[in-house]
């Protein structure tokens, strides 16, 4: 046992005979690492693009409130009454007359 971890600890299992077949297997474990890791690297970018955009969404979502308030605010009547009275305009002292027409055969 102590000849064996001495061995692996020198490294002869890479310099022998039956080198070549760990190697493949070193260097598949490597590449099979690297892939891993830039999977990992390219969902954390993902991650980070999904969570600026939520924030870009709620911010617009607050503006696009934000601005139906203000648009509701400007149409009511009392605002457009006093915007009328501004240009001059008031409200008729003798409420509008229905005009009905109607055809004679």
């Amino acid at each position: 046992m102590k000849k064996g971890i001495y061995a692996f600890l020198k490294g002869s299992f890479l310099t022998d005979d039956t080198a070549l077949k760990n190697w493949k297997l070193i260097i598949f474990v490597v590449v099979l690492l690297l892939i891993m890791i830039t999977s990992a690297h390219n969902a954390d970018k993902k991650v980070i693009k999904i969570s600026d955009l939520n924030k870009k969404k709620r911010e617009l979502r607050a503006e696009y409130v934000d601005t139906g308030t203000i648009l509701m605010r400007m149409k009511m009547e009392s605002n457009i009454r006093q915007k009328a009275q501004e240009r001059g305009l008031r409200p008729l002292k003798n409420p509008p007359q229905k005009i009905i027409v109607t055809q004679k055969d």
